[in-house]
């Protein structure tokens, strides 16, 4: 992603996304990073009846899909995971790519990034991809890596990295002409 917005001279945003979120609601960054992977993050507020807790998963959804909104409205951009395909799937002027590698090469990259064992890598792929799952499917009420809300999948260990992105300006190209 980082590759294609600077390829392309515009804006990247990954995790900054949680920057602006902790801004908007006023919430600890301790407490939006928990949304990031749970759907059920509470909070306590104080109320003249005493300590009340609230769900903050709901409201940090939804000031996060007014976020992607507003920067995709803003200027180009790309945008890294957070439901940005669901968010902006009525954009005519937006390309909704999904990359994924086999769990093998997954497991690999975590290990060699990480410094993990294997077991420990594989521990931290299957935890994050099933709470990916349940909180695309809880967000959005689909399936992430549902094909219906994305212009292409994209096995990534096809062409590694470099050569992957390469091929996606490839089709910004063709299919933008910029």
């Amino acid at each position: 992603g980082r590759f294609i917005a600077d390829a392309l001279g515009i804006e990247f945003y990954d995790r900054d996304i949680v920057d602006k979120v902790v801004e908007e609601t006023g919430a600890s960054r301790d407490l939006v990073e928990k949304t990031d992977v749970d759907t059920n993050v509470k909070y306590e507020v104080d109320t003249s009846l005493g300590p009340r807790y609230l769900n903050l998963t709901n409201r940090v959804i939804y000031v996060q899909f007014d976020v992607i909104r507003q920067m995709a409205e803003k200027s180009s951009c790309v945008i890294i995971g957070r439901c940005a395909d669901y968010i902006l799937k009525d954009r005519k002027d937006t390309l909704k790519v999904f990359l994924y590698a086999p769990k093998e090469t997954r497991i690999k990259s975590v290990m060699d990034l990480g410094h993990l064992s294997k077991a420990d890598a594989t521990k931290k792929v299957e935890y994050y991809d099933e709470n990916e799952h349940v909180r695309y499917k809880y967000m959005t009420g689909t399936y992430r890596g549902d094909r219906s809300n994305r212009d292409i999948l994209l096995n990534s260990s096809l062409l590694g990295w470099e050569n992957t992105a390469r091929y996606l300006l490839e089709l910004i190209d063709l299919r933008y002409g910029e």
